[in-house]
């Protein structure tokens, strides 16, 4: 039986869509996984909440606020040897006043792409002068915690180099905030998570030094992972990325070693 004409036009324009996606994705990859040259990074802020503390929040941002996810990057880039001093430069853009789509819940991989295409379509909206194929966009929703909503599930995107991070509006969760935001950050230039379904580093891939000894405890988090593991079963969230580090797994997996 055909199809609907409505139908097959719709189908046609998707299709349409995914071509045009995959090769800028293909572009984008291989451009920035090459390290020839400093990524631009942009944070956009949005309040997520609508709550006056929280836009007071994001009024008083500033490029200093994100430095040291610069200065972290450059400090990982040097321990591994990566010839590029300085692999991203975080800047803030502007704060965006239209909340992004909401990540459907139990969603299956229709699902999933119909919302990654009306993702990337919010984005195209909110930042229509973003530029170049290869700025790396990271909007960041932030909320005070005061109407104890739990912060949704973070994350980024290699294809559209995006990152979509929830955070909290509160000076004493800046430094853990810009975990978060280093972390979806690597995640668009092909990092992979590397904890288990409880929250907690893997075993080896998730420690920053897996050859430790002895092993426990751990001195610091690894990126992907987030925690400081304490024992096989216990690990807290590292405070600032002053004590995160990217191992050699993650290294090798977004192109800084062989």
């Amino acid at each position: 039986m055909s199809l609907p004409r409505f139908a097959t036009i719709r189908v046609v324009l998707l299709l349409g869509c995914l071509i045009v996606v995959g090769f800028v994705s293909a572009h984008q990859r291989v451009y920035t996984r090459n390290w020839n040259q400093t990524l631009e990074v942009v944070i956009y802020p949005i309040n997520g909440d609508g709550h006056l503390a929280t836009d007071s929040y994001i009024q008083k941002l500033e490029d200093a606020d994100f430095s040291i996810v610069n200065r972290w990057g450059e400090r990982e880039a040097q321990r591994h040897q990566l010839p590029l001093a300085t692999p991203f430069d975080v800047r803030l853009g502007e704060s965006i006043a239209t909340l992004p789509p909401a990540y459907p819940a139990q969603a299956n991989a229709m699902d999933v792409l119909l919302w990654s295409l009306r993702f990337r379509y919010w984005a195209w909206r909110q930042t229509p002068d973003a530029g170049s194929l290869t700025r790396i966009r990271m909007f960041v929703v932030y909320q005070t915690g005061e109407d104890r909503v739990p912060l949704q599930h973070s994350l980024g995107m290699q294809k559209g180099l995006m990152g979509l991070v929830f955070a909290y509006s509160l000076d004493k969760q800046t430094a853990q905030n810009n975990i978060v935001i280093a972390h979806e950050l690597l995640h668009t230039v092909g990092a992979i998570d590397k904890y288990n379904s409880s929250g907690g580093p893997l075993m080896g891939v998730g420690y920053a030094n897996p050859y430790r000894s002895p092993l426990y405890p751990q001195r610091n988090a690894e990126i992907m992972a987030g925690r400081i593991p304490t024992s096989p079963a216990r690990s807290y969230m590292a405070e600032s990325l002053r004590s995160v580090i990217v191992n050699s797994y993650t290294a090798s997996e977004i192109n800084w070693i062989d």
